[in-house]
């Protein structure tokens, strides 16, 4: 696999960041799996992300990238430590208020999409809008499809799209109620290579437009290049973190 390795920054002025972080993670620890199969996905982790910043979490198959991830977005629990979105702890909500937190707060974006089958387009994007009781659902989603190109799409089902429109669906699903946070699980790798890099490009610009919190797993090493930080982990561990740097590939 490539390798990424930080470059010095100061010919690349770094945005401004609120002093309060928009992720806030102290000594977490996660096992999944019972028994003998048990196993010890992440270890010690604490990690700080700023409000609005870009950050993208690589690592080898099997380091806890996604499970970080997954964690952040409030849809994994962890075993001991504490995780602060937004200035709120996940430990102090019980799961139906963690689900309308996230709701609120957090965009999610799979690599496979996710989409409902028996939806067109527009009820994908609407379904979190309704679910938030958004007084005008239908609206609110057909513009956020304009957003990412498919105002010609509105009604067609995701067996009727091309992946890249799907997975445009599926962002343009997860920016609908406006979150603060938004998190992708390799975004582009159910992509052929033009079109990944046309969603790289859709993602960065609606995370500049909108100001929000973007965290990112990814392969790919050119995704990670456009972060504004990347964060490398290695069997369940943060590897020798640096804020504020960017990337470049190297052989």
């Amino acid at each position: 696999m490539d390798s990424l390795t930080a470059s010095p920054t100061s010919s690349v002025p770094s945005p401004a960041r609120d002093a309060t972080p928009s992720i806030a993670i102290t000594n977490l620890d996660l096992s999944l799996g019972t028994g003998a199969a048990r196993v010890h996905i992440l270890k010690n982790i604490s990690l700080r992300i700023a409000a609005g910043e870009a950050v993208g979490l690589v690592g080898a198959s099997g380091s806890g990238k996604s499970t970080l991830l997954m964690v952040m977005a409030g849809l994994e629990r962890p075993d001991n430590g504490e995780v602060v979105v937004n200035g709120t702890s996940f430990n102090a909500l019980d799961e139906d208020a963690l689900a309308r937190f996230r709701g609120r707060h957090v965009g999610i974006v799979f690599q496979s999409f996710h989409l409902i089958p028996t939806m067109t387009a527009l009820e994908n994007v609407s379904v979190p809008l309704e679910l938030a009781g958004h007084p005008d659902a239908a609206a609110r989603a057909a513009r956020e499809l304009d957003l990412v190109g498919l105002s010609e799409r509105l009604h067609h089902y995701p067996r009727q799209l091309s992946g890249g429109e799907q997975q445009r669906v599926a962002i343009a699903r997860a920016l609908a109620p406006d979150p603060a946070i938004l998190v992708a699980d390799e975004p582009t790798g159910n992509l052929d290579e033009t079109t990944g890099r046309q969603i790289v490009d859709l993602l960065f610009a609606q995370h500049a437009a909108r100001g929000m919190t973007m965290v990112l797993v990814t392969h790919d090493a050119a995704l990670a290049h456009k972060c504004d930080r990347v964060i490398r982990l290695r069997s369940g561990q943060i590897e020798t973190p640096e804020p504020e740097r960017r990337w470049t590939e190297t052989a």
